[in-house]
């Protein structure tokens, strides 16, 4: 379904403006020498090249050539107006105004293909939003404590008898002595003349310390030999 036209006050001055100004431009440029065709392809040039201004004008606001083309297609469409409206002589146009007018199609074609090929500005990418820290938060965990370990029960400690008390006669009395080791006839003959050579040297016995560190002789054996010579 087609939707409802309905009348818009700006649209229809935008109309009636372009009107007018397309049907002076026209008028000068046929006074200027443009016949026939030319003569309306003029105002066409005027108001593409300001509305290609406008639109870039429009997506690069920094863009000084887009305002530069926009501002002269602007003195071209008022130039028009203004010298259509009585001040000029239609009849006799000046030879300035003729070669502007015949000039313009060579300025119209270069601002149109600066225009068209001026760098399109890259758009910034949209900062990523950064998301605030969560404070931190200390975890604190609570341990039920462990229940300690039963011990055994301790046993009733024993009391140990205590030794008995020995009497002054029995410290006394001398520890028994070691049963003396056999010793062999031809042992304790040769342990004889040594024990006559000790005296006879020194004037006293030979005891079994002598005989066990001197001889070599084993300490029980020294101790049964001792026995025997003394």
């Amino acid at each position: 379904m087609f939707r409802a036209l309905r009348p818009d006050a700006v649209l229809i001055q935008a109309v009636i403006a372009g009107a007018l100004s397309f049907a002076h431009l026209h008028d000068l440029a046929a006074a200027a020498g443009q016949d026939g065709w030319k003569a309306w392809a003029y105002p066409v040039s005027v108001d593409l090249l300001l509305v290609a201004a406008w639109r870039r004008m429009r997506i690069d606001t920094a863009n000084r050539d887009a305002w530069l083309w926009f501002a002269i297609a602007l003195i071209a469409s008022l130039g028009a107006n203004v010298a259509t409206a009585g001040l000029l002589d239609m009849a006799n146009v000046p030879a300035w105004l003729r070669i502007l007018v015949a000039g313009w199609p060579a300025l119209a074609f270069l601002g149109g293909t600066l225009l068209a090929h001026a760098p399109h500005p890259t758009p910034e990418p949209d900062p990523v939003p950064v998301p605030a820290p969560e404070p931190a938060v200390d975890l604190v965990i609570e341990r039920t404590p462990e229940p300690a370990p039963e011990l055994p029960p301790a046993e009733p400690a024993t009391e140990e008898p205590l030794p008995e008390p020995v009497s002054q006669e029995e410290r006394s009395e001398p520890a028994p002595s070691a049963p003396a080791v056999p010793v062999p006839p031809a042992l304790l003959a040769h342990a004889q003349k040594i024990a006559d050579a000790h005296r006879a040297q020194t004037g006293e016995p030979i005891d079994a310390e002598t005989l066990h560190t001197r001889h070599g002789m084993p300490a029980a054996l020294a101790d049964s030999i001792a026995l025997q010579l003394a």
